[in-house]
């Protein structure tokens, strides 16, 4: 169990996602601005940046917070009962404040104005079930990798995360914070409000999924508790 305390764990969401969110929609103006009109190499130059991210905050955040960093993990977590519902749902406030930080840092970055609205499309059923689908195989790395190698965890969401760009029609979300933070940035990783409602409610449908399958999946002989250790894009 970690030793932090409350307001540090509530910190460690927030800035966690701040960073995160500051790498998505940095390195996607970044991208867009040296790639031209070379989507997939402008794709590449948004994932790499993003996945190693990843993999420094999960590394740096685990011991104090768990490093969530995702309202759909904070959710499975919950289900688990690792963490209590107060604790769940401060988590997901500071991560959804700390996402809408986040995206105010890249836009300052790099002289964009500060407050948008995107209007990039992202609708459809494709569009939603990429999400479901993105989102069930990140949880899914995160529970059996704790119970295989917990030490491995951050390098697999970040090897995972990678690959999910590609693979998945969406470019893989996977986060509500995320989806919800992307809303306000008419840049290359946004998207347009009135397709963010489909995005988290099928990241939720997929975390939810994932938890099944690991807990199907788990023989029961292993133990089942591991408090707080989760994380996310």
């Amino acid at each position: 169990m970690s030793a932090a305390t409350a307001p540090q764990k509530l910190a460690a969401e927030g800035l966690g996602t701040a960073f995160l969110l500051a790498a998505i929609v940095g390195s996607g103006i970044m991208a867009e601005r040296l790639a031209g009109e070379n989507m997939a190499l402008a794709l590449l130059a948004n994932t790499l940046p993003t996945s190693a991210m990843l993999v420094v905050l999960i590394t740096m955040l685990t011991p104090i917070s768990g490093a969530h960093l995702n309202p759909a993990v904070s959710l499975v977590f919950f289900l688990r009962r690792d963490i209590g519902s107060r604790d769940a749902m401060a988590y997901v406030a500071a991560q959804v404040v700390g996402a809408l930080f986040g995206v105010l840092i890249a836009h300052g970055m790099f002289e964009q104005p500060l407050m948008q609205v995107s209007a990039k499309p992202r609708s459809g059923f494709a569009q939603a079930f990429s999400e479901c689908v993105a989102t069930f195989g990140l949880v899914t790395t995160i529970l059996l990798t704790l119970r295989a190698k917990p030490q491995a965890v951050a390098m697999s969401v970040g090897l995972y995360i990678t690959a999910a760009y590609w693979f998945t029609a969406s470019t893989s979300f996977a986060n509500p914070a995320v989806t919800i933070a992307r809303t306000m940035t008419d840049t290359f990783t946004g998207i347009r409000p009135d397709a963010a409602a489909g995005f988290v409610a099928a990241q939720l449908a997929g975390a939810i999924g994932a938890l099944v399958v690991a807990q199907a999946l788990t023989p029961r002989s292993m133990t089942t508790h591991k408090p707080e250790n989760a994380h996310a894009e």
